[in-house]
């Protein structure tokens, strides 16, 4: 066989695994798309996903330092100030410090 019969070979072969690679994801999308839009319930975060324009707030965790979304952070209410946390860990970290520091005064 010439080398160029081994290119066109390749090339051949190359098209058609990209064609059934693109097939393959069209279907599956396809299916995943209307699994998702078969379920009636749909969280806060998928409804803001879809829409890319609205505006979202991070904040920070005030142990790790983390910036995270506001409607997916751990709320703490201290006080009169509300604190938001990116795990249970942080928030537990941050209640655990604020203990220890009350009872030294």
């Amino acid at each position: 066989m010439t080398f160029l019969s081994r290119i066109i070979r390749f090339l051949f072969w190359l098209l058609v695994v990209s064609w059934s690679v693109w097939l393959l994801r069209r279907v599956f999308g396809w299916m995943l798309q209307n699994d998702a839009s078969a379920t009636p319930q749909r969280s806060d975060a998928t409804v803001e996903a879809e829409n890319p324009g609205t505006a979202r707030r991070l904040v920070r965790d005030p142990v790790c330092g983390m910036h995270v979304d506001e409607t997916l952070a751990i709320p703490l209410q201290e006080g009169s100030e509300l604190l938001h946390f990116c795990s249970l860990a942080c928030r537990d970290a941050y209640a655990g410090t604020a203990k220890k520091s009350a009872a030294n005064g």
